[in-house]
């Protein structure tokens, strides 16, 4: 817009005209100023910094060792005896032995001696015991021979078992002296005063002579 174009209001003072020019002057230099803002190109700025570098320090010097003195040993102090007290001699009372007490002595009980066995007897003389008989075919034979007997006898006296321990060899004889034996009668044995059963062994010979006649042992 042309501002002299305009014609002049002869009511506008001069005063007021003063200050639209200065309003459009305003107006139209920032007009200005913001495209010179957008034209101009933005440049960057760079800043530099020298460094300086640091001045090397001085190498450390190692200190000088000092002799060291080494230290001489002190001599101990001998240590000087001291004397020593002589420790009295303590009377000391003497005292008698107590007496010793008389020991008991103690009896051991004497055990009692057992009483005498006596075994049974057959060859008694009052006994008056049979002799077995010679089986008369053994005495034609000429057989003779020993027969031993196991008997066992009560305390009464009478034969409870009879068996033969050792044949004679003959079953006649054995058989004799078995017959004989089972009818005999013993004095029992004796344990103490007292008659008790027991076994005794009887022997029995068969013995023929030189005229044929029988003999017992």
């Amino acid at each position: 817009m042309n501002s002299a174009a305009l014609p002049l209001s002869p009511r506008l003072s001069p005063a007021v005209f003063c200050i639209v020019l200065a309003a459009h002057g305003l107006l139209f230099w920032a007009l200005l100023r913001q495209q010179s803002f957008f034209l101009l190109p933005t440049q960057n700025v760079l800043s530099m910094r020298l460094l300086t570098p640091a001045a090397p320090q001085p190498e450390a010097v190692p200190p000088v060792p000092q002799p060291v003195e080494t230290p001489k040993p002190l001599r101990k102090p001998v240590p000087q005896p001291v004397p020593q007290p002589v420790p009295q001699p303590v009377p000391v009372e003497t005292v008698a032995p107590a007496p010793a007490a008389p020991e008991s002595v103690v009896t051991e009980p004497v055990a009692a001696a057992p009483p005498s066995e006596m075994q049974p007897l057959f060859d008694a003389a009052y006994l008056a015991n049979p002799r077995p008989s010679y089986p008369p075919l053994s005495r034609r034979l000429g057989e003779e021979g020993k027969v031993m007997l196991r008997v066992r006898v009560a305390a009464s006296g009478q034969p409870l078992a009879v068996e033969v321990q050792a044949g004679s060899g003959s079953a006649r004889l054995d058989q004799a002296a078995l017959d004989a034996v089972r009818r005999w009668r013993f004095v029992p044995a004796r344990r103490g005063s007292e008659a008790v059963a027991a076994t005794v062994l009887v022997p029995i010979v068969f013995s023929l002579n030189a005229h044929g006649a029988g003999s017992f042992k």
